[in-house]
């Protein structure tokens, strides 16, 4: 039986290589990339069965990447490895569609656990977050009503560059589009988030570019992480 392919994202190569030794004994390791748009091209290119993302990455974000990488690859399990001990990003990840979320600080077997269950089609909740979230879900309002989830997938890219600092040429070049477009996505941006500026847009786009929508996942599994499986 094969081993089942997995993709790495991770812009700090040394985690990379060390979540790669961890992971080449049970799993075929397809690639390691470094920021969100390279992981949205090499699923494209390599269809893994599995993709383990940071949510911190240059000019895509990881839960953005999920976002549409779910909308073109359904069967992808997507497993976020993250700092971020913070149940808002753990519940944006599970609204992005992402299988399970560990922290790096975690045991090297929760990762493992965590893409069995993925890979299972199920979910991985770390045991640090897991009844915080449930709360969380518990008292969120019915409707969302977050500002950041009435943006379009566009304008949440252009967002994530404005925060990284680039300029309104340099967003254009990167997603392929003219600059005027981008202007256009910066002007419909402060219209619809009701802002006054620019200068208030680039205080939004970092306060919200990782990602600030809310949602709740499904029930965590619990498996043996000495036994992958394979799609």
């Amino acid at each position: 039986m094969r081993k089942p392919r997995i993709l790495l994202a991770d812009d700090h190569r040394m985690v990379a290589e060390g979540v790669r030794g961890l992971l080449e004994p049970a799993y075929e390791l397809v690639g390691i990339v470094e920021d969100g748009r390279a992981l949205l091209e090499a699923v494209d290119r390599l269809r893994p069965d599995a993709v383990v993302a940071d949510i911190s990455m240059p000019l895509l974000n990881g839960i953005e990447a999920v976002r549409q990488i779910k909308k073109r690859h359904k069967s992808v399990a997507v497993i976020f490895l993250t700092m971020h001990v913070d149940v808002n990003y753990a519940a944006s990840a599970f609204e992005a569609g992402a299988s399970g979320y560990v922290l790096k600080h975690s045991a090297s077997s929760e990762l493992l656990t965590a893409i069995g269950c993925g890979l299972k089609g199920k979910t991985y909740i770390t045991p640090l977050l897991a009844g915080e979230l449930l709360q969380f879900q518990r008292e969120k309002p019915a409707v969302a009503a977050d500002a950041f989830s009435k943006l379009t997938t566009r304008q949440r890219e252009v967002l994530q560059l404005i925060a990284e600092g680039f300029s309104v040429k340099e967003s254009a070049a990167i997603l392929g589009i003219s600059a005027r477009t981008v202007e256009f996505h910066k002007y419909t941006m402060i219209e619809s988030l009701g802002l006054k500026s620019s200068a208030e847009l680039i205080r939004f786009a970092v306060e919200h570019a990782a990602g600030a929508s809310r949602a709740g996942p499904r029930l965590a599994c619990d498996i043996d992480p000495s036994a992958p499986t394979g799609s």
